[in-house]
């Protein structure tokens, strides 16, 4: 029902910044929360920063707040992440993913998302 297509990964020395974009088919995007998630080989799939339906409410993890903003265009289907004062430890495959789900406070599980992107290679050099 949702197909969601990430852009914008690529390389990228610390302390740079990336803009990653999620474009989502259809016209129901503002009917669900979205999310991004990051995942590294040996480790799990983290929660990055999740956005409200019409983009009032955000929540971002610790390891990134302050450097990363999540925004949404509704009008465009499009979800973005901006990140910015990248560190080697951001290096990672990051994913958008929509809810069915209630934003609530937007601390989603990766189980709690219903459909997902392919990702977008995210490097960042030291």
């Amino acid at each position: 029902q949702v197909r969601l297509v990430e852009s914008g990964g690529g390389l990228v020395q610390a302390g740079g910044s990336l803009r990653l974009s999620c474009a989502a088919s259809g016209r129901t995007f503002s009917n669900y929360a979205v999310a991004w998630f990051r995942q590294t080989p040996g480790k799990d799939r983290e929660l990055v920063a999740a956005i409200s339906e019409f983009g009032g409410s955000t929540y971002y993890a610790d390891s990134v707040k302050g450097r990363f903003t999540i925004s949404r265009e509704n009008a465009k289907n499009t979800l973005y992440l901006q990140m910015n004062d990248l560190k080697p430890e951001d290096t990672a495959v990051y994913s958008c993913a929509a809810s069915r789900q209630r934003y609530d406070t937007g601390r989603f599980a990766a189980l709690d998302m219903d459909y997902w992107g392919k990702g977008t290679l995210v490097t960042v050099s030291s």
